[in-house]
């Protein structure tokens, strides 16, 4: 009843919404007492007054809610913990893939609630995780490239990866069948390049965002833009790449810890166990056999 309750309220906060330039001020885009609009203010007042927080909302739940019911009609898949384990993950990529991750348990949160901030009551706390938000972009920093160029190899698709699409994976069958995948299989793939790619993106229209001083007119004047303009598209980049990280980091969390049991102590001691290898990554274990 209290969750029920809790949501009520919260969509009872997003309909008592205030106006997009309070929505800026969350987001440290417009300073108080501002009330110039600039080019794109029509484009942000649409998005972010009408859509962002629905599409938000809605991505949190939705997804959540799928795999919800993934879990409870289908469940996760189980693998022998009695055989012989096979070496995956270097410590190399265990550390780079933890500092990520840490970042990402700071950047999701902080993100969502600095997009809820209306209903957080703003202030004080909205702009403490505004603070953490930017702890954790610089964690993030640290990994991003590291973890680009390391899996980079690996990560181009191949055409077992559009096998794996059409099956999903083998995730909406309680069988275990082995599937088309090498190493990392294609939900692997379009999340390292979301998380990299799109890291990039988000740390330079994060970084227009939170360096907002006089020093972005040069920046601004080149594209052509008031530097409000600057500022609001960075915005809207950011939320725009924001939704789609949010949503693949729900699946991640999902995957490696409910959809594969034992899946996470993979990347702890970087070692999986032969029978998921097989039907998990059957191409890539294949591989290791003829090598």
């Amino acid at each position: 009843m209290k969750k029920l309750v809790l949501f009520m309220g919260l969509l009872a906060g997003l309909g008592a919404q205030s106006t997009p330039l309070d929505q800026e001020r969350i987001l440290g885009i417009l300073p108080y007492g501002q009330r110039d609009t600039g080019k794109l203010g029509e484009l942000w007042t649409l998005w972010q007054g009408h859509y962002f927080l629905w599409l938000f909302l809605a991505v949190v739940l939705g997804v959540s809610l799928g795999f919800l019911m993934h879990y409870l009609v289908i469940g996760p898949k189980e693998f022998k913990h009695s055989g012989q384990k096979v070496p995956f993950f270097s410590l190399f990529n265990r550390i780079i893939h933890w500092i990520a991750g840490i970042s990402f348990i700071l950047l999701v949160p902080t993100g969502l609630i600095m997009i809820f901030g209306d209903f957080f009551g703003g202030g004080a706390f909205v702009r403490a995780c505004r603070i953490l938000h930017s702890v954790g972009c610089v964690v993030f920093m640290v990994a991003v490239l590291p973890m680009l160029f390391m899996w980079l190899k690996d990560m181009f698709f191949r055409l077992a990866d559009i096998k794996w699409l059409v099956i999903m994976g083998g995730y909406l069958s309680k069988e275990k069948k082995p599937v088309p995948a090498y190493k990392f299989n294609a939900g692997q793939k379009m999340w390292f390049w979301i998380a990299t790619l799109g890291g990039l993106v988000m740390i330079a229209s994060g970084g227009v965002l939170y360096f907002n001083t006089a020093d972005l007119s040069a920046i601004a004047n080149f594209l052509g833009l008031y530097q409000i303009s600057l500022l609001r598209l960075s915005a809207l980049v950011h939320n725009f790449f924001g939704l789609v990280l949010v949503g693949f980091f729900i699946v991640h969390i999902y995957m490696s810890l409910f959809a594969i049991r034992g899946s996470l102590q993979s990347m702890v001691d970087g070692h999986k166990e032969e029978e998921e290898v097989q039907i998990l990554h059957s191409l890539y274990y294949q591989e290791r056999m003829r090598a």
